[in-house]
């Protein structure tokens, strides 16, 4: 193995819950005024913490989105994510195998915490992600593409940035993930390749990632 640490995005590497999530957001946008389409909020808004709507719509429209719209959004996705929500397919074996080889591994999202947990939950992805396998842009000031999250997640396990690699599907994580100095490997089962150019490897199935990392 050529890291000591493999860092995994969440929402569309571990779990396919960009479809559900993105669905619902263009339409709860819509629903307040902001018309949004499906193809918009993948393209704006996928992998961005929470605060990165809210700037958008206010810098957009000069309107602030309501109070309650994280809880009302969260409640919509958690309880999609219950009825829909499935792993990301051969993610489970990657992580079994990284498991049984002692490779250390964690997840850092731009999700909450709450979101993650109900995630994985639904998904049987617990078993692998103890809480101190977690982190969420909740634990630091500024989500991606601000690199500050995947430099909290590798201090936390004690593995410098250089010795790491992030694995994600969004340009905004990739972005995040080479100003802080690691290499990462772009997903592309749903992001189009010239999207996550800067990535240092590109691949389409989760089953082809371990022959990457050695």
């Amino acid at each position: 193995m050529r890291y000591d640490l493999v860092i995994f995005d969440n929402d569309g590497v571990l779990v396919d819950s960009e479809p559900i999530s993105n669905r619902l957001l263009a339409a709860y946008l819509t629903e307040l005024g902001h018309p949004t389409s499906y193809e918009d909020s993948i393209r704006d808004y996928m992998g961005s913490a929470m605060h990165r709507i809210h700037d958008l719509v206010l810098e957009r429209t000069g309107r602030r989105l309501p109070a309650e719209f994280d809880e009302v959004f969260h409640a919509r996705v958690f309880a999609a994510f219950e009825r829909e929500l499935r792993a990301v397919p051969g993610v489970a074996g990657v992580l079994e195998k990284l498991a049984a080889d002692g490779v250390p591994y964690c997840v850092a999202s731009s999700g909450s915490h709450a979101r993650i947990r109900v995630g994985h939950r639904t998904t049987g992805l617990d078993r692998w992600f103890p809480e101190e396998r977690v982190f969420s842009s909740e634990d630091v000031g500024r989500g991606k593409p601000a690199p500050d999250l995947f430099l909290y997640a590798a201090e936390r396990m004690g593995v410098a940035p250089g010795r790491c690699v992030v694995v994600e599907d969004s340009p905004l994580g990739v972005q995040a993930a080479v100003a802080a100095g690691m290499d990462v490997y772009g997903f592309t089962a749903m992001t189009p390749a010239a999207k996550l150019a800067g990535a240092g490897q590109l691949f389409s199935r989760m089953d082809q990632l371990l022959d990457l990392l050695v």
